[in-house]
């Protein structure tokens, strides 16, 4: 299975490929490439991205009115970041029935329009989203052994802080520890996490 970096969004369901969850599919995160460097060298593989429907990060950072601006805006400046940082953009997911996308990559929104039904953050610590998780918000951890701790923290604490706001409530942390990179990669990454206070409830 092809790896896809997503935003991590609940509702994105990843039917052919093996998800990756940077929040806003990494657009105007600081530390992005850095991120993308070191998933690359872990993963030994070619990464695509891909862009979905409703993004609330993208809306509000370019400051759009409305889902339809947010779609078209999405899915040019993901496709102008996989440029960027040598990935292949493999489309728009959308809220429909499963989507062939480009690259091997298939997929579709799922939670309701306009709702986000999220109560957890899921950390995925050794080669991403290996079953869907459902009411779960998803971010990749593969890379925090790899980087400054500082950075890490940084890096992680930003979409966290953005999802608890969007959930508009506390969100409790699971892992997936399961992955290509195996169980010490996976405790590796988890103990770090858990210093910045991130730990499973």
């Amino acid at each position: 299975m092809a790896y896809v970096i997503t935003c991590g969004d609940e509702g994105i369901q990843i039917n052919e490929g093996t998800r990756l969850g940077i929040l806003g599919a990494g657009f105007k995160i600081d530390g992005f490439p850095q991120v993308v460097k070191v998933l690359k060298k872990l993963l030994n593989k070619n990464i695509r991205v891909v862009a979905n429907g409703e993004n609330e990060w993208v809306k509000n950072h370019l400051e759009l009115d409305n889902w339809e601006q947010a779609d078209a805006s999405m899915q040019q400046q993901v496709e102008a970041l996989a440029d960027k940082n040598k990935l292949a953009y493999a489309g728009l997911i959308p809220f429909a029935d499963p989507k062939q996308l480009k690259h091997q990559i298939k997929g579709h929104m799922v939670r309701p329009r306009g709702i986000h039904i999220a109560n957890k953050i899921c950390f995925t610590l050794a080669g991403g989203e290996q079953t869907y998780h459902l009411g779960h918000y998803v971010i990749s951890a593969e890379w925090v052994s790899e980087v400054d701790k500082k950075f890490a923290k940084e890096f992680l604490t930003t979409q966290v802080e953005f999802y608890k706001k969007q959930a508009k409530m506390d969100l409790d942390f699971v892992f997936e520890t399961d992955g290509d990179l195996g169980k010490d990669v996976a405790e590796k990454n988890q103990k770090i996490i858990e210093s910045f206070g991130f730990k499973a409830s």
